[in-house]
């Protein structure tokens, strides 16, 4: 048997704040990852926090005026204790980890998802890791999980957008040369994005006194007088009871990739074909605390995110190829049944409020020729089975079984939108989020153009996933709560382990890392207070 003071298992951005906030105050925290990779689904993602009212965005935001938003937004799916305590407090933590020496540079300019409710941000209020030289993780590098774009590509949010116009604005063709060339000079290999936030944070936490153990599966949880005091692990295949008086953490992802977890709970249809989340997204700590007792909520919700099935298998968001001129989504009638261009996860609710899936996206050859659309570059377009072809809007309905004269009312309909520059169905390209991802060259609305140039294309579109929000049930300190309120003690929870302070709702990017770190923190300092006593 051995001991620490706090056992945290994950070693996704919520479970590394965890450990340094844990180390900061003087506990000896212990970080158990089951995989032989280090960082789970944040490590595979853009790396942002959104954290209202943080240092970095310069005196462009307010609590109260975050407090609104969140309060529109998320509403009474979560609490407003919970809101209230996310908001309050995440400056602190963001001032933490930047005193700490976490490198992060605030996304200016990319505005909240949804810009017209009450106390929304068009300035923006996500922060990102800094591009760092991967070399400078020493033996760390070896263990991260890494999506092959944060090396090839290393670039920040807000160069999406301008990158997806390399063949059509100058400051899109510099920013390509810039990502794909001149950034990678002198960083063996140049990180970004999760890859960079997860290298920055494992560095400080193990400076910090923090133990990380790989290949390390907890496998029970400890219950002393009814408070978790400790687990037993597996690591590399030996068990190992470990103590933790001041509590243990469950930051081990969603169920994303738990295909009997996806359907008992998620909308159907549903699976594990779909997610963007790290394979080790399998669940197994959320079904141990509810074998606890636990309380969950939103067990049927996800961080969703169009997606595109790739030959590999593997699922794509589509962010900019649906939002750029010139692209529709309809459903199995061939009707318009959504603005394209609206939040990725207001996306997915559509097409499953729809009952449509897969959806279909329409695009014409100029969008073909001008706009990248997953892993094509503009203009190259392989015959991989992604992409039906045909040389009317009749032809291709008729090949991917669509009603084709319903199909041509719905582009006729949509040309005469994209002519008088507005969507009288949808309000496509009518607020600055819509905005953010157009083509400044397209008039009268950036977000609309006539599909009228043949060749056509179709896509089928499914309810992908970041990964799952539903979890455990925390307390304004991460705590994780029963059915009747009274807390598990020892016990906490954070990021997508736990039901998210988010609700069903998406406000802006970065809300996923920025609320498991924010309760990450918070729980950790609350666990120090039990040793200060």
């Amino acid at each position: 048997m051995s001991g620490f003071d706090v056992v945290i298992v994950g070693s996704g951005a919520a479970g590394l704040v965890a450990a340094l906030t844990a180390a900061e105050r003087g506990l000896r925290p212990l970080v158990v990852e089951k995989s032989d990779l280090l960082g789970g689904s944040t490590a595979l993602s853009g790396g942002g926090l959104w954290v209202p009212g943080n240092s970095l965005l310069r005196g462009t935001d307010s609590a109260e005026a975050g407090l609104r938003y969140l309060a529109a937004t998320a509403g009474a799916d979560s609490s407003a204790q919970r809101q209230e305590v996310f908001v309050r407090r995440g400056p602190d933590m963001m001032s933490f980890l930047v005193k700490e020496g976490l490198r992060l540079k605030w996304a200016k300019g990319y505005p909240d998802y949804h810009p017209d409710l009450p106390g929304a941000s068009t300035s923006g209020r996500c922060v990102e890791a800094s591009v760092i030289d991967g070399a400078k993780l020493g033996t760390w590098m070896s263990k991260l999980r890494l999506r092959a774009s944060a090396i090839d590509v290393p670039l920040y949010t807000t160069e999406i957008r301008w990158l997806g116009l390399a063949k059509r604005t100058l400051r899109g063709f510099l920013t390509e040369l810039w990502v794909t060339k001149i950034r990678k000079i002198g960083r063996n290999p140049a990180l970004t994005g999760g890859a960079s936030l997860i290298g920055q944070l494992v560095l400080l936490a193990t400076r910090r006194g923090a133990e990380v153990w790989l290949n390390t599966t907890l496998t029970e949880l400890v219950v002393r007088d009814g408070r978790v005091t400790g687990v037993v692990v597996s690591k590399d295949g030996a068990s190992q009871q470990i103590d933790a008086e001041s509590g243990v953490f469950l930051t081990a992802g969603g169920f994303s990739h738990n295909d009997a977890l996806r359907q008992r709970y998620q909308p159907h249809p549903t699976g594990t074909k779909w997610t963007n989340a790290s394979p080790t997204d399998t669940g197994e700590v959320i079904s141990m605390g509810i074998g606890l007792g636990a309380a969950t909520a939103l067990m049927d919700e996800s961080w969703w995110t169009p997606a595109v099935g790739l030959p590999n298998g593997f699922a794509a968001g589509t962010l900019r190829e649906r939002s750029f001129p010139g692209s529709i989504i309809v459903d199995a009638g061939g009707k318009r049944f959504m603005n394209e261009s609206m939040s990725y996860n207001e996306c997915g609710h559509q097409i499953y409020q729809r009952g449509t899936v897969p959806a279909w996206m329409i695009i014409d050859d100029q969008h073909r020729s001008w706009y990248p659309f997953v892993t094509f570059k503009p203009g190259d377009t392989p015959d991989t089975g992604i992409l039906t072809r045909a040389g009317s809007i009749a032809e291709l309905a008729a090949k991917i079984g669509l009603p084709s004269e319903a199909l041509e009312q719905t582009v006729k309909r949509f040309n005469g939108f994209a002519a008088s520059g507005v969507d009288e169905d949808f309000k496509r390209g009518g607020n600055v989020y819509d905005r953010y991802y157009s083509d400044p060259r397209v008039r009268p609305n950036p977000n609309l153009s006539a599909l009228d140039t043949p060749p056509y294309y179709a896509c089928k579109i499914y309810p992908g996933d970041l990964g799952t929000k539903s979890g455990l049930l925390t307390d304004e300190h991460a705590r994780v709560v029963r059915e009747d309120g009274s807390v598990i003690e020892g016990l906490y929870a954070a990021g997508n382990t736990s039901a998210s302070v988010m609700g069903r709702s998406y406000p802006g990017p970065g809300c996923t890392i920025g609320a498991a770190m924010v309760f990450a923190y918070l729980g950790a300092q609350h666990a120090g207070q039990r040793v200060a006593a």
